[in-house]
């Protein structure tokens, strides 16, 4: 959903602006295209574990384990330097992992009450708006149009087929994704490889411990659910960040941000294989028209960006 200068996570946004995309390699293009699709569909199905687990352990609980043990493995594997920081430097990373906290929170709050593809579908709205603000052109209105098309079927017209909290707290997952894809770029921009991501993570652990200890309580610490949720912290964090990672080192990041617009499609296959969730002919319609919205919203930036660098080339050489 994002342009090179934006892209999630932080340490993707490292990869991709460290240097430029390398050529397809020995397994051709769709070596880094394999990656990030497996790194999407580790996400949904991560997600779908989740809500397996929520009964068990509460959206809140869930959600502490996930941040928990994804912090432990990026603090471990990183180890990142906690000294030689700015005040600036340790101010955007924790206001990027309150703004993870917030966003995992919302999001397992909406899954919990309205199906995966569609909490997906919603959230996805976050991202796309920040990218039809940041083109700023006209034809960004129709994606827009197209994308709120979709919302409209997805709500039936009025959000009747669905819980409205819980599209209320995947719309506000998806403002949190949209805060998110410009702090992670800033973390990126401050700290090396992926340390600014682990110490983010590890802020938005201690902030949601307390809250899943309040809800869980006990529960957390039983064997089955620290099981469950180490799995959805790989499947859903470890994994997918350390996939994106290889990939965009070899894949131009506007391809990235293009992949990224399957989200829902994903994550509507995750809800139906794993949760049996159906989707019905006018929510598969709503997941395609913003799934198009996303990518063509994404086209016409990274277009828009290929033309500067094309002005600003041709100034340079007449110079």
């Amino acid at each position: 959903m994002t342009t090179p200068e934006t892209t999630a996570p932080s340490q993707s946004t490292t990869g991709a602006a460290g240097s430029p995309p390398a050529g397809p390699g020995r397994f051709g293009s769709l070596g880094p295209v394999g990656l990030v699709l497996a790194g999407g569909v580790s996400v949904q199905f991560g997600a779908a574990v989740a809500v397996t687990l929520m009964p068990r352990a509460g959206a809140l609980g869930v959600v502490a384990l996930r941040l928990l043990v994804a912090a432990v493995v990026l603090l471990v594997v990183c180890r990142p330097r906690l000294r030689g920081h700015s005040r600036a430097d340790w101010g955007t990373v924790v206001v990027f992992g309150v703004t993870m906290a917030a966003m995992n929170g919302l999001f397992y709050q909406a899954v919990d009450r309205i199906p995966l593809g569609p909490a997906v579908t919603l959230e996805v709205l976050g991202p796309l708006a920040l990218s039809v603000v940041a083109s700023r052109r006209a034809v960004n209105v129709v994606w827009a149009a197209l994308a709120l098309a979709g919302v409209f079927l997805l709500g039936g017209g009025g959000f009747s087929s669905l819980d409205p909290t819980g599209a209320a707290f995947a719309l506000g997952a998806g403002a949190m994704w949209a805060a998110y894809i410009v702090f992670s770029a800033r973390t990126g921009r401050r700290f090396p490889q992926a340390d600014g991501l682990a110490l983010a993570m590890a802020v938005g652990a201690v902030l949601f411990l307390p809250l899943g200890l309040a809800e869980s309580g006990t529960k957390l610490f039983d064997p089955v659910t620290l099981g469950l949720g180490a799995a959805v912290a790989l499947l859903s964090s470890v994994l997918p960040y350390t996939l994106e990672l290889l990939a965009l080192r070899r894949l131009p990041a506007s391809t990235f941000a293009i992949l990224m617009s399957l989200e829902p499609a994903l994550a509507a296959a995750a809800g139906f294989l794993i949760l049996d969730q159906a989707l019905a002919a006018t929510e598969a319609a709503a997941i395609a028209l913003v799934i198009a919205a996303s990518m063509g919203a994404v086209r016409t930036q990274v277009g828009r960006g290929r033309k500067k660098r094309a002005a600003l080339e041709s100034t340079a050489l007449e110079g």
